[in-house]
């Protein structure tokens, strides 16, 4: 197929639908009519969609975290865990590297091995593998919703065998889930292989079933300006809407600054509502996620509880519909269950005890808000331009043009000129530009943001700065300071 913005027939989609369900033996077990029948039979209490929208009416952010190993009963009892040990609201089913791969029979062994070492020997769940029967085992055995999290950039046997299974949300997109996750796959193969996950969600919303969709948000995790991860996650969010998602959770990774964290998530949510209802999406719902600190973590448990707290505080004061948890044990490898309900615990303490206070909406604020929707209104425009009024399109050629550039991502899709540091108070600025359509006024306002920050250091503006921001926070401190 050619890519473009339009939603797919029902013919496009059911013609690539026979090789998908191919791709491996489970995908015999996907049958849509049945699959429809079972979706509608999962209470309101277990679907995502339904929680999410209660907690935006009421205002409060559900907090969950993410979690998978490669057996069922295994990844069951975890969930449980999480779900009463740590108060998670909400729940997910990490992936395996190997299935985000397309890799099936490297999953399967992996299935083996666990099986035969008495121990994890993927690094998540092998959901189709598993195949419907053993997905539903797992969404049915706990009372939240649960949701796919992966970072696959064709995700289209996944998603057919994890809905059917009993999954009410889906993560991920054509641009999150692939250059900041591959080196050699195109954009726009990725965009075609979400078009089809998104029309599959499109298809069972057309049968009163509505599958939540997330973007995203982090993109690379490091150092990512909230106008490139808000525009990405607002054209990911048209390109699904198009094909007929109608809830969606954009989300976006704390950078650190708590004023631009609050910012980020207000922008955001008023940005995709100003998209949404401009291209006629007026009746898709909007949620927000704010995802802790996805960069280095201190290696001390106290030390990295506090980094996790920070990320609760930020999520609880922007009003996020939802955070993403992080654990004490990030700086170590993969977290024990104990470890994962205790940063679930932590953060439930800041969420509620924040519940009733609000950020201040001064000047500075909002001016933050309104930098931020600028920013993101040259990379959109621009993108539209350049597709010819196709978002999709579009896309292509600003990835091609460096009009939309991820930093520090593997793809060599991506232009990878951009360079971003803090500013002398954390705000993530960006130390050049590249190609990114920014007015003269907005790159001076970078320029003299960094130039304020090399001026309190008493050092030259250059790269070091980027560098020592990086690993800031896992030596204490948010800004990478010189030594004394």
């Amino acid at each position: 197929m050619r890519l473009s913005n339009k939603k797919w027939s029902e013919e496009e989609f059911f013609s690539q639908r026979r090789q998908v369900l191919a791709g491996w033996p489970t995908g015999k077990e996907v049958d849509l009519d049945e699959a429809v029948a079972y979706q509608k039979s999962i209470p309101a209490a277990r679907r995502f969609q339904e929680k999410l929208n209660e907690a935006d009416k009421k205002g409060v952010t559900l907090i969950q975290p993410r979690a998978g190993v490669p057996l069922i009963e295994d990844h069951i009892r975890l969930l449980r865990h999480l779900e009463t040990e740590g108060g998670a609201d909400l729940l997910p089913t990490t992936i395996d590297a190997y299935t985000r791969l397309n890799r099936y029979e490297d999953a399967q062994h992996g299935i083996e091995e666990s099986i035969a070492e008495g121990k994890a020997m993927l690094n998540g769940f092998p959901a189709v593998n598993h195949g419907v029967a053993g997905c539903r085992r797992v969404t049915g055995a706990v009372q939240a919703p649960v949701q796919v999290r992966h970072g696959t950039p064709d995700a289209r046997l996944l998603a057919e065998i994890t809905l059917a299974g009993g999954f009410t949300s889906f993560e991920g997109g054509g641009i999150s889930y692939n250059i900041p996750y591959a080196k050699n796959v195109p954009i726009e193969d990725t965009l075609l292989t979400w078009q089809y996950v998104d029309r599959l969600a499109g298809y069972y919303e057309e049968q009163g079933i509505s599958i939540n969709r997330e973007p995203f948000g982090p993109l690379t995790g490091t150092l990512v300006p909230p106008c490139v991860s808000n525009a990405v996650a607002i054209i990911e969010a048209l390109v699904a809407a198009e094909q007929g998602v109608r809830n969606l959770t954009v989300g976006y990774g704390q950078c650190g600054n708590l004023v631009q964290d609050v910012a980020a998530i207000h922008a955001l949510r008023e940005q995709t509502r100003e998209y949404m209802d401009r291209f006629g999406y007026q009746d898709c719902s909007i949620t927000t996620v704010l995802h802790q600190w996805m960069g280095g973590f201190p290696q001390d448990e106290a030390k990295a509880f506090a980094v996790i707290c920070w990320g609760s505080a930020a999520a609880a004061l922007a009003k996020a519909t939802k955070v993403i948890v992080k654990t004490p044990h990030e700086a170590m490898g993969v977290p024990t269950m104990e470890a994962n309900a205790a940063g679930l615990r932590a953060t439930g303490q800041l969420i509620h005890m924040l519940a009733d206070q609000k950020m201040v909406e001064d000047s500075v604020l909002r001016d933050e808000v309104e930098q931020i929707k600028r920013e993101v209104r040259c990379i959109i425009e621009k993108t539209l331009e350049l597709g010819d009024g196709d978002i999709a399109v579009g896309t292509v050629r600003a990835f091609q043009a460096g009009v939309i550039d991820i930093p520090f991502a593997p793809s060599r899709m991506n232009a990878g000129r951009i360079m971003p540091a803090r500013d002398h108070f954390g705000a993530v600025r960006l130390l050049d530009c590249g190609s990114l359509p920014f007015t003269k006024e907005i790159k001076d306002f970078h320029r003299q943001k960094i130039e304020e920050r090399a001026r309190h250091e008493g050092r030259e503006v250059s790269f070091q700065m980027s560098i020592d921001d990086i690993y800031a926070i896992s030596k204490s401190r948010l800004v990478g300071r010189p030594r004394d």
